[in-house]
Parts: structure tokens; C-alpha cells; sequence
């Protein structure tokens, strides 16, 4: 029964990504590879720095700057070294896997061997997640679990992750964020600003990237 089960679930899964990737086409193909890229979103980590600096006391920043060190080392790390040689699920993209014929490789990017959890989706929602509890802002909340979302489906789109995956690192990721956010609060207290100064700059500087990436897509095409 239970097999039977997980069988259906990876039916399903399976279904759902090539549903996603099949909607392929050049000019997504552009947007979806740079959205997936871990270096676009830098200007946009770096206002964070910014914001954090203007708010807080070096000493908290420091702080706050190694617990999100911890999260990327327990979402990507502990995954990739640990959870994914145990599981063993092959990517869809990876030339083992029987659908791979089917599955749209962009710009011959294909990741390695295996794909549960997801690292990207670990570490998006992992800072997502933290940076939420930590700034405790409505709009910039929306904004970060939207750009984490928007991140896993250039993911499924390029083929490179079942929505399992991702999923899974999602779970990670707030399960790590969580842990290390109270942890935090152990060490230095309370370090939430009520009156956060320029809390959104980061999503002005996001939507900028994002507003980048749509319109260099239509002249660079991977």
C-alpha cells in the first residue's frame, strides 16, 4: 500500500515537471536560466548587508551574517553531502534517468547526478524564510517567499528538479531557518527593529533584477 503510494507520488511528480518544462520557449528559456542564477541576485543580498548595517549594531550584524552562513551550510551543504547519496533520486535532466529524452535541457545545463532536495530551493527559502522572521515586514515577506517561489519554478522549468525536490528543500530550509533564528534570539535577544529603516529597499532592488532579466531576455538567448 504504502509503496503503491509513493509509486502514484512519483507519477505525479513526474507529470507535473514535464507539464512545467514543456512550456518551454526562447524567450523564457532566457529568463529562466537567469533567474536560476545564484550571482544575479548579489546587488540584491547586498542592500540586505546594507539595511542590516544602517539598522543594526556590528555585533548583530556579524551575528545575523553567520547564522545565515549556518542556514546555506545545513540547506546546501548537509543536502548535497548527505540527504542526496542516501536517496539517490536521479534528476530528471540527468542522462540515467529514462525521461530524460523528454525532459528540455537550456544552454546544456543539466546539474549533477542527483536532485532531492533541492539546494536552490534550500537556500532561497532559507534566507526567505530567515529574513522574514528577522525584518517581520508584510510586503518585504510576500516579496522574499515570491522570489523563493519564483526561483524553484525556473528550477522545474529548466528540468533540472521534480516540484519533490524542491519541495523537500523548501522543508529544509524552514525547518534550518527556524532553528537558527531562535537560536539567534539566545544569543543577542530581540534583534528586530519597530522602526526598520528602509526595510524595502531590497525588494525595490529585486524587482530592478527582475525588470533586467525580462528585458535583456529579448536580445541575449541562451
Amino acid at each position: 500500500m504504502i509503496d503503491q503510494l509513493i509509486q502514484e507520488m512519483m507519477r505525479l511528480d513526474c507529470q507535473l515537471l514535464l507539464a512545467v518544462n514543456g512550456l518551454h520557449a526562447p524567450y523564457w528559456d532566457s529568463v529562466m536560466y537567469l533567474v536560476s542564477d545564484k550571482y544575479i541576485w548579489v546587488p540584491m543580498y547586498a542592500m540586505f548587508l546594507a539595511v542590516l548595517l544602517k539598522n543594526f549594531s556590528y555585533k548583530v550584524v556579524l551575528t545575523v551574517l553567520v547564522t545565515i552562513g549556518l542556514i546555506i551550510l545545513f540547506t546546501d551543504a548537509f543536502t548535497s553531502q548527505i540527504v542526496r547519496p542516501m536517496v539517490a533520486r536521479l534528476r530528471p535532466s540527468n542522462l540515467e534517468n529514462p525521461i530524460c529524452g523528454m525532459v528540455h535541457i537550456v544552454d546544456g545545463v543539466r546539474g549533477g547526478r542527483y536532485g532531492f532536495p533541492s539546494a536552490h530551493a534550500g537556500n532561497s527559502f532559507g534566507f526567505a524564510f530567515f529574513i522574514c522572521y528577522l525584518f517581520r515586514r508584510n510586503w518585504l515577506s510576500v516579496f522574499m517567499v515570491a522570489w523563493a517561489l519564483i526561483v524553484c519554478y525556473s528550477r522545474m522549468y529548466l528540468g533540472v528538479h521534480y516540484f519533490g525536490d524542491l519541495f523537500a528543500g523548501m522543508l529544509f530550509a524552514l525547518c534550518g531557518s527556524t532553528i537558527a533564528y531562535h537560536v539567534l534570539l539566545r544569543v543577542n535577544g530581540p534583534c528586530h527593529a519597530e522602526d526598520l529603516k528602509y526595510p524595502y529597499l531590497p525588494v525595490w532592488v529585486g524587482l530592478a533584477i527582475f525588470a533586467g532579466i525580462f528585458i535583456t531576455s529579448i536580445f541575449f538567448r541562451v
